[in-house]
């Protein structure tokens, strides 16, 4: 039985896929790479990101590389996601869930938590944890930092995201998983994973 429901927020809560897209290309404008759609970077994401950004380079990074292009992929994200809205069914299925639930982010803590409240859901959450160190890489420690942080029996939790990353986290500490087709991945790459998946939040919230 779910008694507590862990949430992603990039792709998720948060439909922010055009700043992603569009601030991934401002950052590869230098490298002359053709610019992409959405349904072209759903082709090549994954973490951690810079296993992306090698496929979309065909090369591994040079040292020091990573961290320009996050920097700078940051840089236009953070402008370009305040013309960004919550999904369209986010504010229905938090307010519709009766249990306890929480936010778990790889987003900078710093932007994600006045991002969330500018929104006024806040209140929904227990806990909202964004990363406080380097971002880009596997959700699984983070998460299970997360679920330490809670105290919720794993076995009682399900998690929403939009990514393979996610059931991955959620695999790992032992919750359940519904994984969500409005973000970042494929939805082959979500089936793949053997998690239920889903068209909108709201269906996710069947699975509680």
């Amino acid at each position: 039985m779910t008694k507590h429901i862990i949430w992603d927020w990039n792709g998720t809560l948060f439909h922010d896929i055009d700043a992603v897209v569009g601030a991934t290309n401002e950052v590869f404008k230098p490298y002359e790479l053709p610019e992409m759609t959405a349904d072209g970077f759903r082709a090549v994401y994954t973490r951690p990101i810079w296993v992306a950004y090698e496929r979309m380079l065909g090369r591994p990074l040079t040292e020091g590389e990573w961290e320009l292009l996050d920097n700078g992929f940051h840089e236009h994200y953070f402008r370009l996601s305040d013309a960004c809205a919550l999904a369209a069914d986010a504010e229905l299925a938090l307010a519709s869930w009766t249990g306890t639930q929480s936010l778990c982010s790889m987003a900078p803590h710093a932007h994600l938590v006045p991002k969330v409240d500018s929104f006024g859901i806040t209140r929904h959450f227990t806990r909202i944890d964004g990363l406080l160190g380097t971002t880009g890489g596997e959700k699984a420690a983070h998460m299970t930092a997360h679920l330490t942080a809670i105290g919720v029996d794993p076995g009682e939790i399900l998690v929403i995201g939009d990514s393979v990353d996610d059931g991955l986290a959620a695999r790992h500490v032992g919750a359940r998983a519904v994984l969500y087709t409005g973000g970042m991945t494929t939805r082959a790459e979500l089936k793949s994973t053997g998690f239920p998946v889903v068209d909108t939040l709201s269906d996710a919230l069947n699975f509680a």
